[in-house]
């Protein structure tokens, strides 16, 4: 296997001590990913496995002065001499990024050993996922900077764009190399972890369909790469002040992840170590086979279909808004768990109703007489309060009051920004507006002026909740908050451009818009630090988190298809996203993304009954602890349950509401699918949908 022709194809810019440097990490790796093959996958020994793995992040010293230990193995000795001879010229923060990456890269092998042993095929959400971290091309990134001398900053390097940038550049290289590997892992190696295999299970399709698939999935995500790009580092490099300097290194830092993909490609057509027959050849393909080893090359043998011209991309730009759907006609939900209604709810709802009402949510907007977001109906439908009941049924009154206004405030804020922002499609506003809220989250007293609900609720609540925190769950507790409003520019950036999400990045974006882990951090936040906060950071406790944070979001993008599509103009949808991507017609994505939704649950369950008793053994965690982390997974279960519930209970999503809710306008009521201009969308959050965005005119006569 020709490693240096693969670093030469993929860094054709290093000079050469630096491609000799980049290429003996890549033997490296290589050797590393065999020999565990060898040593542990088909002897399925998970113990040496572990033993082993756990020595090697020693050698890796992001402290400088600090000695590794003596290398007992020729994976040990490589990666000491590596390591010496890579990071002393890198700053720590990429020093720090760089472990992490290979930290990742050697731990999650564990990952695709455990899978091997049980014979169990992840689904699609989980294997992109975890792909990232075993696949290594979070890793190659890193090494991109070091070898085009084109550092990231800092400041900048865990910003969406640079993030989505990184992961793009990832999945790309992982869907390829799944595409030209399937043969050789599947069929000779007993490999379970190939996207290839993945869709054939979830989808029960061929394997070559399933590769054409894949392969599409490959595509969107490298265009999703080129829109980052494009739409989102401008705005970043003037946002975060970087000067000339810092922002030619981010431009050569992406040129750099763009020449890896292409000769990441070109390497693969000619390698033999994935059996194709025209390996070596001088660039022609017309030695691919049709067979297993020539799946999703296609557009490789066919260079002038739509695919291959690139024409498919323009399918995520010409969805038509307020298209007639119709009822969404529900599938049966998998819910293995069950949740009660507290008894405080009546006393919830008032009490959230008159803080809402306290806070101007239900007032007439300033200026604007008549003109609201919501009123006393829309607030009554959408009863918030029943789904935290429903979510936190053990609550006391106090408690349960609190979480049914922050309820409130979220869904309240989901729904206020799109009639500001979304209509007049005000991007510049709409950060502005964005930006302030950080101010009503202080670590000390407030000393911002609220000037709106949201700004005001805001500032109450943090006051009622943030008080007797430490100063690391505040600041967590921030985060989440922020990252939740921060979303909404995503969506809204969707929406100016008339562009369906690509299927991965509206996953991952989709549990911000959704509140997630705001709702999660009040959960962590109920157990003190009885659970040590490492233990959030782990790979199960992720797992178990982002599944219920899915199952949850899928859910409500089924209730909400019909609103949402046909009655708001939105394209932000579960369903939406899978009818487009596949080409079917919405029962059958609403199947699909149920399929999915079911296929995090029964990960939920996995995880839960296989892999938090290894966690709990591996930490050492004392009684107390293992108690709370248990009521914190009973949490999440009755999260999950009490949002399905929710749902089925309320009727803000039965089509009678819907129609009673249109705006009315003179001569009747408006109806947008008879030409009106589009309105903003109402958005999702905190495991509860708002209520619709509308301007209700309550004067006779009046239009909009």
């Amino acid at each position: 296997m020709d490693y240096a022709l693969l670093c030469a194809y993929t860094h054709p810019e290093a000079p050469s001590l630096e491609l000799d440097l980049v290429t003996d990490w890549y033997v490296w790796v290589f050797y590393f990913d065999d020999h565990f093959l060898d040593v542990y996958k088909r002897t399925q020994d998970q113990v040496g496995a572990r033993e082993y793995l756990d020595r090697l992040p020693a050698f890796m010293p992001v402290d400088l002065s600090a000695a590794p230990p003596t290398p007992t193995n020729p994976v040990e000795r490589g990666l000491a001499d590596l390591w010496a001879r890579t990071v002393p010229t890198k700053s720590e923060a990429w020093r720090r990024r760089f472990f992490e990456s290979t930290k990742s890269l050697l731990e999650e092998s564990n990952w695709e050993l455990n899978n091997i042993s049980e014979r169990r095929v992840s689904n699609p959400i989980e294997y992109i996922e975890m792909r990232r971290k075993v696949g290594g091309a979070p890793w190659s990134a890193d090494l991109v900077e070091h070898a085009v001398f084109a550092e990231i900053p800092a400041r900048i390097a865990a910003s969406r764009p640079m993030t989505v940038l990184k992961d793009t550049f990832s999945d790309g290289v992982h869907l390829r190399n799944d595409l030209f590997s399937y043969q050789r892992e599947i069929q000779e190696e007993g490999e379970l972890a190939n996207c290839v295999l993945v869709f054939e299970k979830f989808l029960n399709v061929d394997a070559q369909r399933a590769a054409n698939l894949v392969n599409e999935v490959l595509t969107s995500r490298l265009q999703q790469f080129e829109n980052t790009a494009l739409t989102e580092l401008p705005s970043l490099f003037e946002e975060n002040a970087l000067n000339p300097v810092e922002r030619a290194h981010v431009l050569t830092y992406v040129r750099g992840l763009q020449d890896w993909q292409s000769g990441g490609h070109e390497w693969h057509m000619r390698s033999s170590r994935y059996m194709n027959k025209g390996a070596g050849g001088a660039g022609d393909t017309d030695g691919l086979p049709l067979g297993l080893s020539g799946l999703g090359l296609s557009a490789v043998r066919f260079p002038f279909s739509a695919s291959a011209l690139g024409l498919n991309r323009f399918k995520s730009f010409t969805h038509t808004p307020y298209m007639p759907v119709g009822p969404v006609k529900l599938p049966k939900f998998y819910m293995p768990y069950s949740t009660s209604v507290s008894p405080h709810l009546d006393a919830a709802r008032r009490h959230s109703k008159e803080w809402a009402r306290q806070m101007g949510m239900l007032d007439s907007l300033p200026g604007l007489p008549g003109v609201y977001i919501w009123d006393d109906h829309k607030f009554d439908v959408a009863d918030v309060a029943l789904c935290g009941a429903l979510i936190h049924p053990e609550a006391s009154a106090e408690q349960l009051n609190l979480t049914a206004c922050w309820l409130v405030w979220g869904t309240y804020a989901d729904d206020y920004f799109p009639a500001f922002y979304g209509y007049t499609r005000d991007m510049a506003g709409a950060k502005l507006f964005n930006a302030r809220l950080s101010a009503f989250m202080p670590d000390g007293p407030c000393t911002a002026v609220p000037t709106n609900p949201v700004e005001h609720g805001l500032a109450d609540l943090w006051a009622r909740t943030a008080g007797p925190m430490t100063d690391n769950a505040r600041r967590l507790f921030r985060k989440a908050i922020q990252d939740m409003t921060a979303s909404w520019l995503w969506e809204l950036a969707n929406q100016i451009q008339n562009r369906i999400p690509d299927p991965v990045d509206y996953v991952e974006m989709r549990r911000k818009t959704f509140g997630s882990d705001l709702t999660m951090s009040l959960s962590r936040l109920a157990h003190g630090d009885a659970i040590p906060q490492e233990i959030f950071h782990t790979r199960p406790v992720r797992g178990l988190e982002n599944s219920a944070a899915d199952y949850a979001c899928l859910t409500n993008d089924i209730f909400s298809y019909q609103k949402e599509i046909e009655y708001e103009g939105e394209l932000n949808n579960g369903v939406l996203v899978v009818q487009r991507f596949l080409e079917i017609e919405p029962p059958q994505a609403v199947e699909i993304v149920n399929d999915l939704m079911t296929a995090r649950m029964r990960q939920f369950e996995h995880t839960v009954k296989m892999e938090l008793p290894l966690l709990i053994r591996s930490t050492g965690l004392d009684a107390k602890a293992q108690e709370k982390l248990r009521t914190y997974v009973e949490k999440l279960q009755r999260w999950m349950c009490g949002v399905l519930r929710w749902h089925m209970t309320v009727d803000r999503y039965k089509e009678f509401e819907l129609r009673n809710t249109r705006k009315p306008r003179r001569g009747g009521w408006e109806d947008p699918r008879d030409g009106a201009p589009p309105r903003p969308a109402s958005r999702r959050s905190l495991g509860a949908t708002g209520a619709e965005v509308e301007k209700k005119l309550e004067k006779s006569g009046s239009s909009t």
